[in-house]
């Protein structure tokens, strides 16, 4: 898009010129190009981490009636590691990733402000894939650095569903974080579980190679060709592990629901966990569609999610991965489950060692 119409399309939505192209970050390099410039070095303020943590997300709805939610998404443009001595430029919606588990019930009111601090480079807005209205919310949320908005929506199809970026450069915004989930329970609710858990998938394209030491800055030409860097769970190489900030907790006999995001940008999620079955799988976070059973690995596209539940018999880790294997072997798409609890050897032995021929 040629600079002109970048401005043109952010003063025709209401946002200052000295908001927009001119504090993204980069520049083109020339029009029409897909090569763009970014700003080398951090920008932002630094902190501990992105990754979300997957278990702090709000508990099942059990009323019978429709509410209205007062709910404040904050753009928070900050410096965070992706592994140890890696350092990476997150968009993030309340300084995590992925952005905040919304919840909600069928036919509840959403009065949903987007605040993009005035210390942000960048201009932002949000599209909602659960709402009914303009871009989703996108074309009235389009908020310069020292901006607000508000939208009102009400909620009337149940089911999980993506919220992310939608600027021009939404592939740039949403590779870089910001993206979540918007849960819609139906009236009835979601059936009983012991344990939630809520994980977003993404890539990053940067200028350097895996584990390279150093700040990484984003690379469109990787992001023009679809060849990320990193392909993470919440933002971290390998992070919801004992490697990084700790796997996830459960204990045997427990059941266990998954929320998986996809933001994308661009890669299909085929998502399996590795000593286990998902006993119930809703595609594309449809939960009033009658659920697939025992399923191994379920695909789940960019931009949309997925609902899952698992039985856990035994002890040990769940590993759970996108089986597209050398995004867990080399790009750190890993996370695991925990599982604690007394051995149940009728349903798994390792039975030691054995030596053949001996007498």
């Amino acid at each position: 898009m040629k600079a002109s119409s970048r401005r043109d399309f952010l003063k025709g939505l209401g946002v200052a010129a000295a908001g927009g192209l001119m504090t993204s970050g980069w520049a083109l390099e020339a029009a029409g190009s897909r090569r763009r410039v970014p700003v080398i070095g951090p920008m932002g303020r630094r902190v501990d981490r992105v990754a979300a943590d997957p278990a702090a997300i709000p508990p099942p709805i059990h009323r019978d009636v429709p509410v209205t939610h007062d709910i404040t998404l904050r753009v928070e443009e900050v410096v965070a590691e992706i592994e140890p001595e890696v350092t990476f430029n997150f968009m993030t919606f309340n300084g995590q990733v992925p952005g905040p588990l919304i919840r909600v019930r069928q036919g509840d009111v959403v009065n949903l402000t987007l605040e993009n601090p005035a210390t942000n480079h960048m201009p932002h807005n949000v599209d909602f894939h659960a709402v009914y209205g303009p871009g989703g919310g996108a074309a009235h949320t389009l908020v310069a650095p020292g901006q607000s908005r508000t939208i009102r929506f009400r909620c009337l199809y149940p089911g999980a569903y993506v919220y992310h970026c939608a600027v021009p450069d939404m592939d740039y915004h949403i590779s870089s974080g910001m993206f979540g989930m918007i849960l819609v329970e139906p009236p009835e609710g979601l059936p009983p579980v012991d344990r939630e858990f809520y994980l977003g998938q993404h890539e990053l394209y940067t200028d350097k190679l895996p584990g390279e030491p150093g700040h990484h800055n984003f690379d469109f030409e990787k992001l023009f060709e679809e060849k990320p860097t990193y392909v993470l769970f919440n933002g971290a190489k390998n992070g919801l592990t004992a490697e990084r900030y700790g796997p996830m907790k459960a204990k045997v006999g427990e059941t266990v629901r998954i929320f998986l995001a996809v933001g994308g940008p661009n890669l299909t999620s085929a998502f399996h966990p590795i000593g286990n079955v998902f006993t119930h799988a809703w595609r594309e976070g449809a939960i009033q569609s009658n659920p697939e059973r025992n399923v191994q690995t379920v695909a789940i596209p960019p931009g949309s999610c997925g609902i899952f539940h698992m039985r856990l018999p035994v002890p040990g880790p769940v590993v759970l991965v996108d089986h597209a294997l050398t995004r867990v072997a080399r790009k750190g798409l890993k996370a695991v489950i925990d599982v604690e609890g007394p051995e149940q050897p009728d349903i798994y032995n390792a039975m030691g060692n054995m030596v053949l021929g001996a007498h």
